[in-house]
């Protein structure tokens, strides 16, 4: 295992670096942002660490970039030109550039799922000879789920998009700076063969512009072609001219850190109050059920918009390009559903006998809640919290497909703002714009939707067989 994560380490530790970044942006902003009502002196204090923090993380970005990985588009490039006699300089051994993008695309998406799959292995070893509990809930889930099809479908779908949100940058036949942000730098220079014969050099900008996709038989570069300038598109390219795949892999990391950090901060506030609504219940439950029921009356869409504008030329607004104020707000808008969903399940466990126990051991109630009644609740909540994601991520791409200040802020590729790129061209030659993108928004919903399905048959095996619907409808009181 240790061999897997050291060959892709810049990969992975980027990752970290950078989700760590917005994570400080974010919470010091928003402490800023409380304390500056009380003392502006201690609010320039924290401006103060977070302008060190982040200064301190980006170096550390900055030097993981430059690590080599085994993976990179230096080791495997596919970029590079046609010489006069038919050869090809600059790529992966000489290869054409889709022989060498589909190698490491090949190669990326192998190495993923083995690391899934070992990373996997070793949970299960873990649990068989070094976990100090012979039995949790969790066994019994992961056992049903091991032989459902259909959940199982899930899981590979989230290893793929997951891995597309972490390897974009290599699995696409470009990057996101060199063929969308800054396509005019030095960096994005490529070479290409010209009909004279003779190699050239022309910026990215320009390449883009002369490979538009704008319905008609003669300018449009489609499906798994080359443009004028030797460049491989597996998706085709956009109205714009920009690579259609490198946008969607874009698109990809945006959309899985947006809405994981939207689900994970409405799962922690749910599982949180559902805990203390359970234990406690009495007042405390019904202050949270108010609290519940005003926020699921305030329109989303409405709250979206309102404060979209209100913080558009904030700090805010800029953190992930607008990404983290919609997790904020998803994240919001979401708890409530699954407070609701799985204050049922810890209210009946409550009851039972070794929470009782527990306590009449003397126990504190917050590692009664912990130990005795969180691993018999989580997997109702990860069944809610998969099935709920998919919301968000079609919300998202929905707000970018409105465009107006809504969704993420481009440059930055949203999935999105594909399809409304592409809608006026979806009976032309370049269909593909919007449909490819719909079709991964479907994807990644579907397989998220079977995975709650797989977790739910899981935790009630009964319900497949409709001998469940009682054990079912008593899990969701």
């Amino acid at each position: 295992m240790f061999v897997l994560l050291a060959v892709e380490f810049a990969t992975w530790g980027g990752i970290l670096v950078g989700m760590l970044d917005a994570l400080v942006i974010g919470v010091t902003g928003l402490i800023d942002i409380v304390v500056g009502f009380v003392s502006p002196g201690l609010a320039q204090i924290v401006t103060d660490f977070q302008a060190g923090v982040v200064g301190m993380l980006r170096s550390v970005g900055g030097t993981l970039g430059e690590l080599p990985t085994l993976f990179s588009r230096e080791v495997i490039p596919n970029q590079g030109h046609q010489t006069p006699n038919g050869a090809w300089q600059g790529t992966f051994l000489g290869l054409q550039p889709a022989v060498a993008w589909a190698l490491r695309f090949t190669l990326i998406m192998a190495y993923a799922l083995f690391t899934a799959y070992w990373a996997f292995r070793g949970w299960l070893v873990y649990r068989d000879h070094y976990r100090e509990s012979d039995w949790t809930p969790t066994d019994d889930i992961v056992n049903n789920l091991r032989g459902h099809r259909w959940g199982q479908f899930g899981i590979v779908v989230l290893v793929v998009f997951l891995t597309m949100a972490t390897f974009g940058s290599a699995l696409a036949p470009s990057t996101v700076s060199q063929n969308i942000e800054n396509t005019y730098s030095d960096e994005s220079q490529i070479q290409y063969l010209t009909e004279e014969g003779t190699v050239e050099t022309v910026f990215a900008g320009d390449a883009n512009f002369n490979s538009k996709s704008k319905g008609a038989v003669d300018t449009n570069v489609g499906v798994m072609t080359y443009d004028d300038y030797g460049r491989f598109h597996p998706f085709g390219t956009l109205p714009n001219g920009r690579d259609l795949f490198t946008f969607m892999m874009g698109g990809a990391r945006i959309t899985m850190i947006v809405s994981g950090m939207a689900i994970t901060g409405a799962a922690v506030v749910a599982m949180t109050l559902s805990m203390l609504s359970a234990y406690y219940s009495g007042s405390l439950d019904l202050g949270i059920l108010t609290v519940a029921d005003g926020v699921v009356s305030v329109p989303q869409l409405l709250l979206l918009i309102m404060m979209s504008a209100v913080f558009a030329n904030t700090w805010l607004g800029a953190v992930l390009d607008g990404g983290f104020l919609l997790a904020l707000i998803f994240a919001f808008t979401t708890w409530p559903f699954l407070w609701r969903a799985v204050r049922g399940p810890a209210l009946q466990v409550a009851q039972e006998d070794w929470v009782r126990a527990a306590e009449s051991y003397g126990q504190r109630p917050r590692n009664i809640m912990q130990k005795h009644m969180l691993p018999y609740v989580l997997g109702y909540l990860l069944v809610y919290a998969s099935m709920s994601v998919g919301g968000i991520i079609i919300s998202l791409s929905a707000l970018s497909f409105l465009g107006n200040g809504l969704g993420i802020s481009p440059p930055t590729p949203a999935w999105g703002r594909a399809i409304s790129a592409g809608q006026s061209y979806v009976s032309s030659p370049s269909w593909h714009i919007s449909l490819i993108p719909g079709l991964m928004i479907v994807i990644l919903v579907t397989g998220m939707n079977a995975l709650g399905d797989g977790i739910r048959d899981a935790i009630d095996p009964e319900v497949e067989t409709g001998d469940g619907e009682e054990a079912a409808a008593g899990g969701g009181a």
